[in-house]
C-alpha cells in the first residue's frame, strides 16, 4: 500500500458536521468489509478504542460490530506461528461515533494513552516512539508494536465527531512504516465518514 507523505496541516475549527453511521469504504487496491476479517489474536490483544467514556454518546448508538471494518489487499498477508498459519487483513479498523468531540487532540491523546497502556498489559510491546500527524479535518497518532511476535503498526485518529483506530498487519513480516500507516488512516477515516453527514 504505497502512500505519499502527509502534508503537515493544522486542524481547522469545528465545521459542525456530524455523522449518523460508519460507511465501509471503497479504497484503491483494497477490498473492505464490515467485521474483523475473520481473525482474532485472542487474549485481549485485539485493538480497541478506550479512554472515551467522558465523550457524549449519540442517541440510538450503533451495535458493537457496526464500526468495525477489515480491508484486504493483494497479495494477502499470511501470518505463521508454529504449525498454524492464518490469512489476515492488511488492517482492521474500529470507529466510534459521538454526539460531539469538542477537543479532538485531547480525545486522541487520552484514547491513545489509555488503549496502549491497557493493551500493553495484555502483551503488546511498543517499538520506538509514537508519531503525531494532523490534517485540516483530523488528528492522528501512530505507534509500532510487537503483538504475539508479529510486527504491528497502530494508528489512532479523532475529529469533531468520532474517534477510531487502525491496526496494520505486517506485509513481509515487517512493520508498516508510520508515515504510510498515517496516510492510510487518513484515507480510511475520510472515506468511512464522508457518505453520511
Amino acid at each position: 500500500m504505497p502512500a505519499a507523505a502527509l502534508k503537515a496541516e493544522k486542524l481547522q475549527p469545528d465545521p459542525g458536521t456530524r455523522y449518523s453511521q460508519v460507511n465501509v469504504p471503497q479504497l484503491n487496491g483494497l477490498t473492505c468489509a464490515q467485521g474483523n476479517g475473520g481473525f482474532h489474536f485472542g487474549d485481549d490483544l485485539d485493538m480497541h478504542v478506550f479512554g472515551t467514556d467522558d465523550l457524549p454518546t449519540r442517541q440510538g448508538d450503533q451495535d458493537d460490530d457496526h464500526g468495525t471494518a477489515s480491508c484486504f489487499g493483494n497479495p494477502r498477508i499470511r501470518l505463521s506461528k508454529g504449525p498454524h498459519t492464518a490469512t489476515v487483513p492488511h488492517f482492521t479498523a474500529k470507529t466510534v461515533l459521538f454526539a460531539t468531540v469538542a477537543d479532538p487532540q485531547g480525545a486522541l491523546d487520552k484514547s491513545f494513552k489509555d488503549t496502549m497502556e491497557l493493551i500493553e498489559g495484555y502483551g503488546r510491546t511498543p517499538v520506538g516512539e509514537p508519531r503525531s500527524y494532523s490534517t485540516k479535518t483530523l488528528v492522528m497518532k501512530c505507534q509500532q508494536n510487537i503483538t504475539d511476535t508479529f510486527p504491528m503498526t497502530t494508528c489512532f485518529w479523532a475529529n469533531y465527531s468520532a474517534v477510531g483506530s487502525l491496526d496494520f498487519f505486517p506485509p513481509n513480516n515487517e512493520h508498516v512504516p508510520l508515515d504510510q500507516a498515517a496516510e492510510q488512516t487518513r484515507t480510511f477515516a475520510t472515506a468511512a465518514l464522508a457518505a453520511h453527514p
